[in-house]
């Protein structure tokens, strides 16, 4: 029985941070040939019967949407920290956006704004409870910050569409960061 949180932990890794131990050919918009995912999961004993039907099963069943498989190839929504930048679509962001930190953080980013620190993007969520959940990873009592993503839009700032819930920047200056209640 295949495990598809463990697998879709292994396939993250794999596409996000390190397609080089997965011997992965990777083109310029984060897609890999889904075979040669397959082959490269078969190597190891845990994984040796997953299946193309098995990934789609993974993506079907995870809460957040992460990755996609389209023309027998695969790729990572968001969240890559390897050297080579993945193109993503430029897109008018919503009005609003939102950013679930730390509290530890907040000097920080109200001297610098929002860095992609080691990643390649910002990310930011379409709503507060996204938002809430990704800073609980951090704090168990993170801080909500609202986004003037139209505004910042308007200003220059391009943002880009990770996923339903997912929105990304290459950084948000901190004029366009809304600090308030929103501590949840």
């Amino acid at each position: 029985m295949i495990d598809h949180i463990e697998l879709s932990k292994e396939i993250s890794y794999a596409l996000r941070h390190a397609p080089w131990e997965y011997e992965l050919e990777m083109d310029e918009e984060g897609w890999v040939p889904v075979e040669q995912l397959l082959d490269a999961l078969h190597k190891e004993e845990k994984w040796k019967n997953v299946s193309e039907n098995d990934l789609v099963i993974m993506i079907q069943k995870s809460e957040k949407k992460r990755h996609e498989i389209f023309n027998g190839k695969i790729k990572a929504y968001y969240g890559h920290s390897i050297p080579m930048k993945i193109v993503k679509e430029k897109k008018e962001p919503p009005e609003v956006l939102y950013h679930g930190t730390a509290r530890r953080f907040l000097d920080s980013i109200k001297e610098k704004g929002l860095l992609p620190q080691g990643r390649q993007y910002v990310h930011l969520s379409q709503d507060v409870e996204t938002a809430h959940s990704v800073g609980m990873r951090h704090d168990m009592k993170p801080c909500v910050l609202k986004i003037d993503a139209k505004q910042a839009w308007k200003d220059g700032i391009v943002f880009y569409y990770g996923n339903e819930k997912v929105w990304l920047a290459d950084e948000i200056p901190s004029k366009y960061i809304i600090y308030g209640d929103l501590e949840t």
